[in-house]
């Protein structure tokens, strides 16, 4: 079964925003909700990035293991979901997601701030597939019309890739070689557990 992940390339993400008008748009997102946000680092500066950041589906994710309801659930592709009907908005999941994907309508108190809501990896919710119902609380359910996010589809450079965890992890690698960069970055070993180097495109990890 393929897990679903997200990467966002920050050497490609020319900060359009077409990835955040694309889930606003495909979900039809309430005002003062981001679903998926662009961070910027040193702007105007040289080496500024850009990156798209939302909801990064975490195998051990922070959210599931706060929540006071259990609202949250996994997919068998590794999708992080919630139930709203479940969600009471204590935001305890805002506080411990340290990409802050968790939103809320309103801000205010416990209680008060209304039914939390984030990326879905356009799969919806516990509802009947791409039923009303699924739609007015979650949004389009794309992966079960055999379709990826909007927002990596939307993306004109190919920045944000979506998908099985270990294809776009191998595009992500294939890229890196090309650009001769890779084995510098601190983490790189642990990421490709290949003692510092690369691994050789085809040999898996």
């Amino acid at each position: 079964m393929a897990r679903m992940k997200f990467i966002c390339d920050a050497e490609r993400c020319i900060e359009c925003n077409g990835c955040v008008t694309a889930c606003k748009n495909e979900h039809e997102v309430p005002w003062g909700v981001n679903r998926r946000r662009l961070v910027t680092v040193n702007d105007g500066k040289p080496g500024e990035r850009s990156i798209s950041v939302a909801c990064m589906h975490c195998t051990d994710a922070p959210c599931m293991a706060v929540c006071p309801t259990d609202c949250f659930y996994k997919t068998d592709e590794g999708v992080v979901l919630h139930d709203k009907d479940l969600c009471i908005g204590c935001g305890y999941c805002f506080y411990a997601c340290p990409f802050g994907a968790p939103q809320f309508p309103q801000a205010g108190a416990f209680g008060l701030r209304g039914k939390m809501d984030k990326c879905t990896f356009c799969a919806g919710g516990p509802e009947v597939n791409n039923s009303e119902a699924e739609f007015k609380k979650y949004g389009r359910n794309r992966l079960a019309e055999g379709k990826l996010p909007a927002c990596a589809e939307m993306c004109s450079t190919k920045a944000l890739l979506a998908g099985d965890g270990e294809i776009i992890a191998s595009i992500y690698r294939q890229r890196a070689q090309t650009r001769k960069k890779g084995e510098e970055v601190w983490g790189w070993a642990m990421a490709y557990k290949m003692d510092g180097k690369i691994a050789p495109l085809g040999v898996k990890s």
